[in-house]
């Protein structure tokens, strides 16, 4: 296999490797300074804004509100002021994917020759809309004067182009790679220029109302008059375009509302408004996540940071939406079965059969500044790949996409055996031959996620305890997709290989003075002797032994690592915890649900209840019931408030799909489509909830409606009615 060069840039002409490797950023740390737990988020297509509370992008570039669209920030500032002074936020904030309303009023303005305006004397709605055609943001600002005198309002409007790519705003290279022109004002309309080095014109096009003219090279100025009781509307717009300089063609949008499922979903109500509400947000914010790339269906990572291509996000994402939608899962397979590996690129960390990581589509991507163009540097796609066309098979009965993506799955095959376990020791390891690549490649992927219990990072290669249970269900998933295409010597292959892994891992990987596995062996196959919350990917998978899995259930709900609203990526006793480190402390929505599963998996149904009671209860405590990507460790018992992790991603899509998958996994919902079969093993509900409805549940070509029931006791038994049943689909119910 042919090695292949980063494609020549500015940086890689006049930077040393060691020069490049000092830019390596990873996961979890951006150097923004002003956190964004409370921003304001709207979405539509891949143009998304976010705002502080109050609406504002603020002065400067410490942080990471703005307007974004294909990696690239275009405005960093936007905001107005009223005689000299900012607005007073009241509340308000996205209604839905595309639209939003801030509220705002006055604080006492003071102004010479002029009356005093007292506080709260003006209502202020700042209603905006994006608008993927365009691309373009819609903003109008509603005046009312409550008042009982006529008031004059002075207006300054600030702006200011960023043209930055998502990289740049994290840290990863400071200078500009570009030129940007100066800003020019043509009557009330604002036109800024940037000539990317990556051959593309971006521009941004703002237009005021007649209200407003001009006041300076990024200035607009004004006097509104509003008689008591009266009001004014002023609307502006800011329109960006990206053009490639050869042919003056830009990206075009593709509709003009957020786009629709692709395919049927299956509704959830319940008798809880509780959960009726988080349900709501999580399949809401699955929708706004949703991208489109080659003509597929993805859901991108989250925002402001990974809004894009994600190989493990997207995956996981697609498989907690499988019970719902099953097309999404489908249309990402596709997708990333277009880009897969065929080549040994250190740069990217690409090798033939390899799923990718991350695809980017900025400045820096497509100059060879960064390698995400795309990367490759994850070691548990390529087996999340199989597991979800496996899980996927299960519900859909599709046969056909496994003929499809057959040579495809042959290659992950031949990747997992050959260049994830490069020294044939029968476990797929790391360690990463970029040098702008991410030291760890695991979902745990920040710098100093790998640790012992003294606190010592590992020493690569590192076989993570989670990825030798993904390449096990991933092994014996496709299997049976195999043997039902009459390949009986690969299923025969594929099991046996994977009952080998099964012995193996459960002697290499347990740690008796722990009660639990090992975080991961590291080099000379060292076991990584730390208590962390990985196991619980295990048991999800069915790798564990079952006295083994009935200890790793007890160690991961004891006070150190349990906080009280979920499962801590780490223990509390280890010397690297901290409740605010990205992957050495926090709570991580995702990380808790398949755990939970996993639970399930074993007959832990009451751990199963706790956590997703208690992941519910973190989503209550969020605007709008909003899970993000991660939050702090604190225990719950010494502080009463959940406390934020001040920049994780929200919306974010394997946290938005945590609360339907852990609905699914509390019904134990088990497809057999290719048998035209439903299996509902121990059903269970959350103490919160006596009766809950699944309509519209597709399995293979029918589709079924069920009604689930308890009374009193949440370990009682819960009663599945039938309600519906269209096709041909037999469903049984499993009690013990």
């Amino acid at each position: 296999m042919q090695s292949v060069s980063p494609p020549a840039s500015r940086s890689s002409q006049q930077e040393t490797p060691s020069d490049r490797k000092q830019r390596v950023l990873t996961h979890g740390t951006a150097s923004t300074t002003r956190p964004i737990a409370d921003a304001v988020v709207l979405k539509d297509g891949d143009l998304f804004l976010v705002t502080q509370p109050d609406g504002r992008l603020p002065r400067g570039t410490e942080h990471g509100f703005g307007l974004y669209y294909h990696d690239c920030r275009y405005v960093r500032q936007y905001e107005f002021r009223i005689q000299g002074a900012l607005p007073s936020p009241l509340g308000g904030g996205a209604a839905d994917g595309f639209r939003g309303t801030i509220q705002l009023t006055n604080p006492e303005l003071h102004s010479d020759g002029r009356e005093d305006i007292p506080r709260d004397t003006l209502g202020i709605a700042w209603h905006r809309t994006l608008d993927r055609q365009g691309p373009t943001l819609r903003d109008e600002i509603s005046f009312r004067n409550w008042g009982h005198t006529t008031v004059e309002l002075p207006l300054e409007f600030r702006f200011a182009a960023g043209f930055e790519d998502v990289f740049q705003i994290r840290g990863s290279l400071e200078e500009r790679l570009g030129t940007q022109e100066p800003p020019e004002w043509r009557g009330n309309t604002l036109y800024v220029l940037y000539h990317g080095l990556d051959g593309r014109d971006r521009r941004l096009t703002v237009k005021l109302p007649e209200d407003l003219i001009p006041s300076g090279d990024l200035t607009a100025a004004g006097t509104i008059r509003l008689p008591p009781r009266g009001d004014r509307q002023l609307s502006l717009s800011l329109k960006l375009s990206e053009e490639t300089r050869e042919n003056d063609r830009g990206h075009s949008g593709v509709s003009r509302m957020s786009p629709p499922w692709p395919g049927p979903i299956a509704r959830v109500t319940s008798d809880s408004l509780a959960l009726n509400e988080i349900l709501h947000r999580s399949f809401q914010d699955l929708q706004l996540l949703q991208s489109t790339l080659r003509g597929q269906s993805f859901i991108a990572s989250g925002i402001p940071w990974f809004a894009a291509l994600f190989g493990r996000d997207s995956l996981v994402a697609a498989l907690q939406l499988l019970p719902y939608s099953s097309a999404i899962a489908r249309e990402t397979l596709r997708l990333l079965a277009s880009y897969q590996g065929d080549r040994v690129d250190r740069w990217r960390d690409e090798e033939p059969g390899k799923i990718l990581h991350e695809l980017r589509v900025g400045e820096m991507a497509a100059t060879g500044e960064i390698p995400q163009s795309p990367y490759y540097g994850t070691v548990d796609a390529t087996p999340l790949f199989l597991m979800v066309l496996a899980r996927y098979v299960a519900w859909t009965g599709d046969l056909a996409l496994f003929d499809e993506l057959r040579d495809h799955v042959r290659l992950a095959l031949e990747w997992i055996d050959r260049y994830g376990d490069s020294d044939g020791d029968g476990y797929v390891e790391y360690s990463s031959a970029s040098e702008h690549g991410l030291i760890n490649q695991g979902w745990k992927d920040s710098g100093d996620a790998m640790v012992d219990q003294r606190g010592r990072i590992a020493e690569p290669p590192i076989a993570l305890v989670e990825v030798q249970a993904y390449v096990y269900a991933a092994k014996l998933g496709v299997a049976e997709l195999y043997e039902r295409r009459n390949d009986r010597h690969t299923a025969e292959r594929l099991r046996r290989e994977a009952s080998e892994l099964k012995t193996r891992f459960n002697r290499d990987f347990w740690l008796d003075e722990l009660g639990c596995y090992a975080l991961a062996l590291e080099a000379r196959k060292q076991p990584l002797r730390v208590v962390s919350s990985n196991p619980g990917h295990a048991l999800w998978c069915g790798i564990a032994d079952p006295e083994k899995a009935r200890l790793v259930v007890r160690r991961l709900m004891a006070d150190d690592m349990y906080s009280g609203w979920g499962i801590r990526t780490l223990s509390a006793d280890s010397a690297r915890y901290s409740p605010i480190g990205y992957h050495l402390g926090t709570v991580w929505p995702h990380d808790n649900g398949l755990a939970a599963a996993g639970f399930r998996r074993y007959g832990f149904d009451a751990e199963a209840r706790r956590i997703a009671e208690d992941i519910a209860a973190a989503a209550l405590n969020f605007e709008h019931a909003r899970l993000p990507e991660l939050f702090a460790g604190y225990s719950r018992q010494r502080s009463t408030a959940l406390i934020r992790y001040p920049v994780a991603c929200h919306p974010q899509a394997w946290a938005a799909g945590t609360i339907p998958f852990l609905v699914e996994r509390l019904l134990g919902l088990e497809p057999e489509a290719l048998d035209r079969r439903l299996k509902v093993v121990r059903p269970t509900l959350p103490n919160f909830v006596h009766q809950l409805e699944i309509e519209g549940l597709r399995v293979g070509q029918a589709t079924t409606h069920l009604r689930l029931r308890r009374d009193g006791d949440p370990a009682g038994p819960v009663e599945v009615e039938v309600v519906a049943t269209e096709g041909e689909l037999n469903v049984s119910v499993e009690q013990v």
